[in-house]
């Protein structure tokens, strides 16, 4: 089983540096970077996943993921770095592509691109999306990225983005492309991952969910032509007990997610020890 971690970085946390250096050096599989360009100073989403209704500090104050797996990669040689998860409908896929292309390069071929379409209705919209689409207007941006990253004259005309032929290089060193992870449990979560997906990242997930989820993928891929095996499901924030990783291995998981507190380097390097004491 593959454990790997996620910790939003912040100003007053630790360096992207030395917490993928260090995670590297214990054996961790992979180290994941959420993401939250703005947060809106009046919101009126429900914050449904905090016990008290507010959204934690460090979603205010996490730093991009791009360049801090950037910098991740100049300290790491084996080390998988994610986005865990990239808004995609934040971003504009003539430069998200760029991004994860220029990432991928300089980690040589160590990226996972894990997306979601956003929860918070007031920044998905300032930043440009349609929150009551966002699912659409994912799609579409990834199948333009796909044409970015695989074709050397790429055009691409939908509802959401339309540009003429266009170069956009580098490309990346992952063929076709690095694998591009659905993050959710979205109504049509296992559709989307099998029509256009490689694999599956839900959150706070029990083993029995997961279980029912990887039988739903292996039908669909099955149905639709397409080796379940080519579908990787990944169990996000985790807690670190050594059952519970065991159940979700035994559900179909093929890799566990931990996450770190936002702390000093002190205070994040022993959480990392205190895991890999217990799972590794």
């Amino acid at each position: 089983m593959n454990i790997g971690l996620v910790i939003f970085l912040t100003d007053y946390s630790i360096d992207p540096a030395v917490v993928a250096s260090r995670a590297e050096e214990l054996g961790f599989d992979s180290l994941w970077l959420p993401e939250h360009p703005i947060i809106p100073v009046e919101f009126s989403t429900p914050v449904t996943f905090a016990d008290d209704g507010k959204l934690p500090k460090y979603y205010y104050d996490t730093i991009d993921p791009f360049v801090a797996l950037g910098k991740a990669s100049a300290v790491t040689k084996t080390l998988k770095l994610a986005t865990g998860i990239c808004l995609v409908p934040e971003r504009h896929p003539l430069l998200l592509a760029k991004e994860v292309a220029t990432i991928d390069l300089l980690s040589q071929g160590r990226f996972i691109f894990g997306i979601g379409a956003g929860w918070l209705k007031e920044e998905t919209e300032i930043m440009g999306g349609n929150f009551e689409r966002r699912w659409a207007q994912t799609k579409e941006s990834v199948l333009a990225m796909k044409e970015l990253w695989t074709k050397t004259k790429s055009e691409f005309h939908g509802e959401f983005y339309d540009f003429p032929p266009v170069y956009s290089f580098p490309r990346p060193i992952q063929r076709p492309h690095p694998p591009v992870i659905l993050g959710g449990h979205a109504k049509r979560v296992f559709e989307r991952v099998v029509e256009w997906g490689d694999g599956w990242v839900p959150t706070l997930v029990s083993p029995e969910k997961l279980r029912e989820g990887r039988e739903t993928l292996n039908r669909l891929a099955e149905a639709a032509g397409r080796d379940p095996k080519s579908i990787e499901v990944s169990a996000f924030w985790q807690e670190p007990y050594l059952d519970s990783v065991k159940g979700h291995a035994k559900a179909g998981a093929d890799r566990v997610i931990v996450p770190l507190r936002s702390e000093g380097e002190k205070e994040v390097l022993a959480q990392m020890e205190e895991v890999a004491r217990k799972l590794l």
